[in-house]
């Protein structure tokens, strides 16, 4: 039975398919963390200070939790994605390009947290369902601290 489990003791095919979800989150946020750069960069207009700073919060977050999603999967004992290609391939987050305008840029994140988020409730009912509390307590964090987000870019929207 010990020869089903991986080296931390979780289910060695439960820990692929956590993976390879891991992964798809993986290259929709390193979509979502270079359209947040590309808003940084170029936003313009009365709100630009304001939004210049959120959006540099906002892709520093992003890049953290690349980091945190490519560990997790090498604790599960798989191989993060690490290619543009892939990246571009496999996410559902489209590319922002030439983005100054704040709404415009706002209601891409917007976007973006609808697929993101979907991915980490369903990463959170696998990991859970799998006995794995590593992911699940980062899909758990990510997800409460996203909802704060989309409440908080739907108000400045006035939505």
């Amino acid at each position: 039975m010990a020869s089903n489990l991986n080296k931390i003791g979780l289910d060695k095919q439960a820990s692929n398919n956590l993976s390879d979800k891991l992964n798809e989150l993986l290259a929709n946020y390193q979509i979502f963390y270079m359209n947040a750069r590309g808003f940084h960069w170029n936003i313009k207009g009365e709100k630009f200070f304001e939004l210049h700073i959120k959006f540099e919060e906002l892709y520093n977050d992003s890049l953290l939790k690349i980091d945190e999603i490519a560990e997790r999967i090498l604790t599960l004992g798989f191989t993060p994605l690490h290619t543009y290609t892939d990246y571009l391939e496999i996410a559902k987050i489209k590319a922002a390009k030439n983005v100054s305008s704040g709404n415009t840029a706002i209601q891409e994140i917007l976007k973006g947290y609808e697929v993101i988020l979907p991915l980490e409730r369903e990463l959170l009912e696998m990991s859970g369902e799998s006995n794995d509390e590593g992911t699940n307590a980062l899909m758990s964090d990510y997800i409460r601290e996203q909802e704060k987000l989309i409440w908080m870019y739907s108000a400045y929207l006035n939505q």
